[in-house]
């Protein structure tokens, strides 16, 4: 085989081969991706009929544009080797299956798979969380999950639903057989998801204002939702990075364990996790020496002065809340926020010892409990890492968590 008969999961995005695609949204990075992550076991199969298809269409593709000889059975090899050569592959031996909604970046995915999970099923409209993903476990997630084409490749056989879901506002104009009308929601969507596939456990994770939306009516209604409609026990309980994942985070946040009474008779079991203590300090993260010269402040920006008459320890950080700096006297970070690297808002400050700068976007995703030596930032702007680790779970915290379902399961 010649060097240069190579393939790769990029030739999909080629701009002449796209040309080629008459549908109106194109699926094929996933299934394929899909398709290889699953090779070796049962699910494969789900996957099989179209991923094959367009396989033999982007190596006839390459060999009409580049002359090769490249046969589909040495492309497939090629393929299997892109997609498993990452840092968070999926495992081999696993006891249960999940699926993955809004997905973000995997922090649910990392979890479970440490627990002997095994994803079948990524969702994840954001091009460049897409990308984060993609760099981490090989697989590119399915797209916008509100259309019913991006519902059809859901597997059928999977025990978990894990999804960190956006908070929308529901409506309230009609009742549906008596429930409040959740239609216009991403909610909505992952009701139907849960109504057809009906798996063991729903997994949700939120803000905490979500408890209190509305004057708690939309918390009222997703729980009446999943335990009057469709048939689910559900457990909700406020956890904190900082108190119950040992991680110097300041992070509240609503989480939802729902099991279906058919399936889980013994789901009164089930206990979220004790705080532990925090042992961890910001220094275990912070990174040490001279950071890049684009993250400090210059003493002729117009903050400086209020940022060095304020920040004068090195044992805290920050947050500039744009027009004022507050300390967070706890000693962790403050809650990480999606729009921390945009409009001056909310962003983390350390003062080092070469000046006042803010957080690496390394430093925000440990903050959210990755695993650093071997997770990998791909080449997008730190605006968007910085929402990227903003949008996230606690990894930590969710692994707790579903160490607890597991349990009962």
């Amino acid at each position: 085989m010649k060097m240069k008969e190579k393939i790769s999961i990029e030739e999909f995005d080629s701009k002449k081969f796209k040309l080629r695609i008459v549908e109106s949204e194109d699926n094929r990075k996933a299934v394929v991706t899909h398709y290889l992550h699953n090779y070796r076991n049962g699910v494969k199969k789900h996957y099989e009929e179209e991923a094959e298809k367009y396989l033999k269409e982007i190596v006839q593709y390459k060999n009409e544009e580049e002359d090769l000889n490249l046969v589909s059975d040495v492309a497939l090899q090629q393929l299997l080797f892109e997609v498993e050569g990452v840092p968070f592959p999926t495992p081999d031996n696993y006891t249960f299956k999940f699926i993955d909604l809004f997905a973000g970046i995997g922090g649910f995915r990392i979890a479970l798979q440490n627990i002997g999970g095994k994803c079948v099923y990524t969702s994840e409209w954001n091009a460049d969380s897409q990308i984060t993903y993609r760099a981490n476990f090989g697989e590119v997630p399915f797209g916008d999950i509100t259309k019913e084409r991006t519902k059809n490749y859901i597997p059928d056989d999977f025990q978990v639903l894990c999804a960190g879901f956006p908070c929308q506002a529901f409506s309230i104009a009609g009742n549906r057989k008596g429930f409040h009308d959740t239609r216009g929601t991403l909610f909505f969507d992952l009701e139907k998801i849960i109504e057809t596939k009906r798996p063991k456990v729903v997994f949700l994770e939120n803000v905490k204002n979500l408890v209190s939306h509305d004057k708690g009516n939309t918390f009222k209604i997703i729980l009446e939702i999943l335990e009057e409609k469709l048939g689910y026990k559900a457990y909700t309980k406020i956890l904190n990075s900082s108190t119950h994942a040992n991680v110097p985070q300041n992070r509240e946040r609503i989480f939802i364990v729902a099991f279906d009474k058919e399936q889980v008779a013994n789901h009164g079991d089930f206990r979220f996790p004790e705080p532990i203590p925090l042992t961890n300090t910001i220094h275990d993260i912070l990174e040490k020496g001279k950071q890049a010269d684009n993250l400090y402040y210059k003493k002729d920006h117009q903050y400086y002065p209020e940022l060095e008459k304020t920040m004068t320890s090195k044992d805290t950080i920050y947050q500039w809340r744009r027009v004022y700096v507050r300390e967070n006297k706890s000693q962790v970070c403050p809650t990480l926020t999606a729009n921390m690297g945009t409009g001056g808002h909310n962003v983390p400050l350390i003062l080092d010892d070469y000046g006042i700068r803010k957080l690496t976007p390394k430093e925000c995703f440990a903050f959210q409990g990755y695993p650093m030596d071997k997770y990998i930032l791909p080449n997008v702007s730190n605006s968007k890492l910085y929402m990227q680790a903003g949008n996230s779970v606690t990894t930590t915290l969710i692994e707790r968590i579903a160490n607890q379902i597991s349990q009962v399961i």
